[in-house]
């Protein structure tokens, strides 16, 4: 059998420099090159003569006889047109932004395959963006693969054609790849034998695309299974630890209900209610408490707090920045200190520090709020049990330890709470090991923010108008600016868009002469940017120029615009989250996302029409797919090659075997390459 973790030169005509781009590109075992899979296939089955196309996905071989390149009339788009003839007809070809064809096709003697779709485009029928190989490659491609040939990513400085050569060559080694995952009575395809190897051979090999098809699924449901092994290993690890149980004081429940200038909603009830039960057990609680931004996630976690203080224990909450910090001190200290809780807050910029150390550690305080400055070496508590963080995904596992680590002789409970709405397929399989409360509504009296996509050319007769009006009014905006594309170093992305925010900014002065107008960005260093965002809070500023670096964290009331320029090139749940920043007070509050592009994405007409997040949550994640959604939620990045996390039937099925294989683990001793990738998950998302 073959070793899948063996390093990638144990196969057959890997040499040193070949090993070297591979390890270049990210591939440094066997596993990692034979799950290097296509990203789609071409069928060379069915050629046709141009004279004989039909609407739909074509395929044909022709030489380029004309070609040219102009600029459409809004200069952000390209459009390169050829003339194909195969001899005896001839078809119009068109590529969007991609200005290279016409130096890449000037041989007009050589062959290509052009594969692609023909349609009607204003009044004339066309290739659309065609996918071009010499013709000569595919004949003997196809001589030593067949007719269907698979389509590889780019990878680093390897081209899709060597990865194909170089799988190929590698053919007869998939006969000597070992089964992954354990056999199962109901399992049937998906964990028997030879399960893995015919997988991997027919997505490389297919005959056609049903084979390609089976082949996807079985490898889907392997991620899948690996991925919810590895949450329900999390969580019996969990059961294994010991927490102070809390008891439930409802005086002091009663008290707090009674002390607020609002009633909780039945979904803050609810969740409260949750906690607090978690809270009187001996296990740990591991719970994600998630609610959409404004839907008052603060006072759930008081009550937790306030329970915790009762009981004679303390309470530690971490928060991504100071302003946030500053903020949620100030909050709860109106909440729960005329309750007696005793809050302190320990952030980089706080006075006297060794002095507020040392009552945390005699435990004289009973909540401590701050930043990154709780888990550094020399703060200690006298009995630590309730740890809450807030927005956890800016905090890496090791950071999230050492807060936990805090506690003595028994594990602190842990509430992790985030304003970013998670798919409930997301659920089920990334965070399978916490328990999940949700704030699905929002407080009584609150507006719903009223958005609306506008082109660039609209900004002048609508947006203008209604910013000078909303700021005659005293009221604030902020203005996010241009995403930069994917594709620069992120040394070189963060320096465009610094450059952005200060064009932008200068734009807005000579448009708004009257307004107080500053900039944000995130290679300002932290106490730069607390120091903008308590002044645009103490509206000292009007309006507030930034990147999405205030996307989490201030709460300004008077802030009712929000405009969002080239909005496309965000993913929905940063649109929603960047929106939840306005809409935060009595008045109001308004979102204009601006689009470079002719006619607004579907993305861009889900957000003005809805806002609710967890609805967006669940489209973004079917336009999107999981690893972005993953990426903006946890530290690390969820790489799933292949499966989809809308593949409800796949999901139940991976979570049944699961269960079964958490209650034996024993099994994967068997399973070593199973254990390690078990291990990978379990890091990755874990929140303790």
């Amino acid at each position: 059998m073959l070793n899948m973790l063996s390093e990638v030169d144990i196969l057959p005509g890997i040499g040193e420099k070949t090993k070297a781009d591979l390890n270049r590109a990210g591939i440094f075992t066997v596993r990692d090159l034979f799950y290097y899979l296509p990203r789609d296939y071409e069928n060379y089955q069915n050629l046709t003569h141009i004279s004989d196309l039909h609407p739909g996905k074509v395929s044909f071989i022709g030489k380029i006889v004309d070609i040219e390149t102009k600029n459409a009339r809004s200069r952000r788009l390209s459009i390169t047109e050829a003339i194909v003839s195969d001899g005896d007809d001839s078809v119009r070809a068109v590529w969007f932004n991609q200005p290279y064809r016409a130096t890449q096709f000037k041989d007009k003697n050589i062959e290509y395959l052009f594969s692609g779709q023909y349609e009607l485009q204003r009044g004339r029928y066309q290739l659309s963006n065609p996918k071009v190989e010499k013709a000569t490659a595919v004949e003997e491609a196809s001589a030593y693969a067949g007719k269907f040939q698979p389509i590889y990513p780019q990878k680093s400085a390897i081209k899709p054609d060597t990865f194909k050569r170089l799988i190929f060559h590698l053919r007869a080694e998939f006969a000597k790849i070992p089964d992954l995952l354990p056999s199962l009575p109901d399992s049937s395809s998906f964990a028997g034998k030879n399960a893995r190897r015919d997988a991997l051979y027919k997505i490389h090999f297919p005959e056609n695309q049903s084979e390609a098809d089976v082949a996807r699924t079985y490898l889907s449901y392997e991620e899948l299974f690996e991925l919810i092994l590895a949450a329900r290993l999390n969580r019996n690890e969990n059961k294994k630890l010991t927490a102070r149980q809390i008891p439930y004081n409802n005086d002091a429940m009663q008290q707090l209900l009674k002390s607020l200038p609002f009633q909780l909603t039945q979904a803050q009830k609810i969740s409260a209610w949750e906690i607090i039960k978690d809270l009187e057990k001996k296990t740990p609680m591991n719970r994600l408490l998630q609610g959409d931004v404004g839907s008052g996630k603060t006072i759930v976690a008081a009550t937790a707090i306030l329970q915790a203080t009762k009981a004679g224990f303390q309470s530690a909450l971490l928060a991504p920045t100071s302003i946030l910090a500053t903020q949620h001190a100030e909050e709860l200290d109106k909440i729960l200190s005329p309750l007696g809780v005793k809050i302190g807050l320990l952030v980089g910029a706080t006075k006297h520090k060794p002095e507020l150390k040392s009552r945390i550690k005699s435990g004289e305080v009973d909540l401590v709020v701050g930043t990154h400055a709780i888990i550094t070496d020399d703060t200690q508590f006298q009995d630590l049990s309730l740890c809450i963080i807030d927005e956890q995904h800016r905090f890496g596992v090791q950071q999230r330890q050492k807060l936990l680590l805090k506690a003595q002789d028994f594990a602190p409970h842990l509430l992790s709470m985030t304003a970013t709405p998670i798919p409930r397929s997301l659920q089920l399989t990334v965070f399978g090991d916490l328990d999940v409360s949700i704030i699905s509504e929002m407080p009584h009296g609150r507006k719903p923010i009223r958005t609306k996509v506008l082109t660039e050319v609209e900004q002048r007769e609508t947006l203008y108008p209604h910013i000078r009006d909303e700021l005659n009014l005293g009221r604030q905006a902020y203005w996010i600016c241009k995403k930069i594309e994917d594709g620069h170093s992120r040394d070189s992305m963060a320096k465009q868009e610094t450059i952005s925010v200060k064009r932008q900014t200068e734009k807005l002065k000579t448009i708004f002469p009257r307004a107080k107008i500053e900039f944000l960005h995130g290679r300002m260093k932290p106490a730069e940017k607390d120091e903008i965002m308590a002044k645009f809070s103490n509206h000292k500023i009007d309006i507030l120029v930034s990147t999405t670096v205030v996307e989490v964290g201030v709460n300004v009331p008077n802030a009712t615009i929000m405009v969002i320029m080239d909005a496309e090139s965000y993913g929905l749940a940063q649109l929603h989250q960047l929106r939840g920043r306005v809409g935060r007070g009595d008045f109001q509050s308004y979102c204009y996302l601006i689009t470079s592009a002719e006619q607004p994405t579907r993305r861009l007409l889900e957000v003005e029409k809805s806002t609710d997040g967890f609805h967006l949550a669940e489209v973004d994640l079917k336009l999107r797919g999981p690893g972005e959604i993953y990426g903006s939620l946890q530290h690390g990045a969820l790489d799933l090659r292949i499966a989809s996390l809308a593949d409800t039937h796949l999901i139940n099925l991976a979570q049944r075997h699961a269960e079964k294989i958490s209650q034996n683990p024993e099994i994967m001793i068997k399973y070593k390459e199973l254990g390690q990738g078990i291990k990978k998950y379990q890091q990755l998302t874990t929140l303790n």
